[in-house]
C-alpha cells in the first residue's frame, strides 16, 4: 500500500493517480508492493533527518529508508518540496516533472538501483525517464 503524508503545506492532488503509477513502477521491475510511505516536508524537516540519521549536514531533495525484504518493496521516502521546486527551476523543468522524477527515484532505490558512481547515475536517470513516461492521467 502506498500512502502520502504531509509535514508541510503541500498536498499532492490526485493521490490515486500517483499511487497507481508508483504501483506500476514496482510491478514493471518485477517486485511486489508492500508498505511505502511518502512524506512531503520542507528543507528544515529533511535537513534534521539528514543530520540525525545519516550525519550529513546538507540539504537534499529526498531521503529514503529501505525496509524491503526479498521482492517485497517497503520503506519511507521523505521529499523536500522546497528542493523539488528549486531543482525544477535549476533544471528548467516543470515542478510536476521534477516531482515525478523524485518519486520514481525513491522507489527505484528499493528496486536496487544506485546513484553513487557515474555509471549508476546514468542508469538511474534512464530508469527515471522510463518510469516518468509511464505516468498518464485518464481523461
Amino acid at each position: 500500500m502506498i500512502t502520502f503524508n504531509y509535514e508541510s503545506d503541500f498536498v499532492l492532488s490526485n493521490e490515486s493517480i500517483y499511487s497507481s503509477w508508483i504501483s506500476a513502477i514496482i510491478e514493471s521491475e518485477n517486485f511486489l508492493e508492500g508498505e511505502i510511505n511518502y512524506i512531503f516536508c520542507n528543507d528544515d524537516y529533511l535537513h534534521a533527518i539528514n543530520l540525525q540519521y545519516l550525519n550529513h549536514d546538507t540539504l537534499t531533495d529526498i531521503i529514503s529508508f529501505d525496509y524491503t525484504e526479498g521482492t517485497l518493496i517497503s520503506g519511507d521516502i521523505f521529499v523536500s518540496i522546497e528542493r523539488v521546486l528549486d531543482n525544477a527551476q535549476e533544471f528548467k523543468v516543470s515542478f510536476e516533472d521534477e516531482l515525478k522524477r523524485v518519486l520514481a527515484h525513491g522507489v527505484l532505490h528499493y528496486c536496487g538501483y544506485k546513484d553513487k558512481s557515474k555509471e549508476d547515475v546514468f542508469l538511474m536517470r534512464q530508469k527515471e525517464d522510463e518510469k516518468i513516461s509511464m505516468f498518464h492521467v485518464e481523461r
